[in-house]
């Protein structure tokens, strides 16, 4: 029985070992293993303050469709969100005013040529004068020119998209009376977007055409690129805000309508980046391994903030001269020795 107990204490004993050796790299094992990462010695870097908006994209060109003439629609076969090209017939109106108005012209012009031909051969036979004759070619000449007219106005039962756009917004249906002016359809050109927001008064004397800025459209979850194009030099009578425009490239992911934040860079401040490799997530808890004079290194928490161009921010955590590990072969753990790649 003794014997039986003695064993027992041995191989719990020998468990307890062989778990503390092996719990997360910490033990004299992991300190002798050694792993080839990416070093970085961190130095304060100058970083831009931004001063941020709300916003819109919108499109540049906006085109209301409406018709030139009365009439109910017959054909509308389009709906919002359709993208249709310059020339493609958007809506066609029954022309009945039109067409008689062409009747009509086309009855006025044969009887002022048939006017023309008689009077033409009795001015050779010097039976009329050259005033009335040119008085007959007048009146031809008009109904000439009223018959060209009615005939345009009966193209214009065609209404056809003047630009290559997406239909953003119908206002009528087929069976609808449209009218002169009254709008039908509006198009948008979703290669001409802008970002339209609002500054503060505070600000807008330090924000000028050309100036690059970083839109954010939260959908997307990421931000690019945008320039100035224009600062309204009017400030809004009830908030007291200017109206800016910025121009962005040509994207497929966004779309007029779109929420954005825009960043301006309204100054400079001493901070600390990492790359965003080295930014380790533990169950929504951000660290990284931060090596000592020897290259051991050790976990560490830090409190992270906004990322641009793969480099994040350490608001905390990191001091300026501390050097960071990352990207290990083998995997870094605490208590492991680091050399660099």
């Amino acid at each position: 029985m003794n014997r039986y107990f003695a064993f027992a204490s041995m191989l719990t004993a020998g468990l307890l070992l062989a778990g503390c050796s092996s719990d997360d790299g910490t033990g004299e094992s992991a300190t002798k293993a050694v792993s080839k990462a990416e070093i970085l010695t961190l130095a304060a870097a100058d970083l831009p303050v931004r001063y941020v908006t709300s916003g819109t994209v919108t499109s540049d060109h906006r085109v209301s469709i409406s018709s030139r003439l009365s009439g109910y629609i017959r054909e509308l076969p389009v709906r919002e969100g359709d993208s249709v090209k310059a020339g493609d017939v958007l809506v066609r109106v029954d022309p009945v005013n039109a067409r008689q108005g062409v009747v009509q012209a086309e009855a006025d012009m044969s009887d002022a040529k048939a006017d023309l031909n008689r009077y033409e051969e009795l001015f050779k036979a010097s039976a009329v004068s050259k005033q009335q004759l040119d008085r007959i070619r007048l009146r031809y000449k008009v109904a000439r020119s009223q018959l060209e007219q009615a005939r345009n106005q009966l193209s214009y039962a065609e209404v056809r998209s003047p630009v290559d756009g997406v239909v953003v917004e119908k206002k009528m249906n087929k069976g609808d009376l449209a009218s002169p002016g009254a709008p039908i359809l509006t198009l948008e050109d979703p290669a001409s977007l802008l970002v339209e927001t609002y500054v503060s008064e505070q600000y807008v004397s330090g924000i000028h055409a050309g100036d690059e800025v970083e839109i954010e459209v939260a959908s997307l979850k990421q931000a690019f690129a945008g320039t100035v194009r224009q600062v309204v030099q009017a400030a809004d009578a009830v908030t007291h805000q200017f109206l800016i425009k910025i121009a962005l490239e040509l994207r497929d992911d966004v779309h007029p309508g779109m929420y954005a934040q825009v960043a301006f860079k309204v100054g400079s401040r001493k901070g600390l980046q990492v790359p965003a490799a080295a930014v380790i997530d533990r169950g929504g808890l951000n660290g990284i391994y931060v090596a000592d004079s020897e290259g051991i290194v050790n976990y560490r928490q830090i409190r992270i903030g906004q990322v641009r161009n793969e480099l994040v921010e350490v608001l905390a955590g990191l001091h300026e001269g501390d050097t960071v590990a990352w990207n290990g072969s083998p995997a870094l753990v605490t208590g492991m020795k680091v050399q660099a790649k």
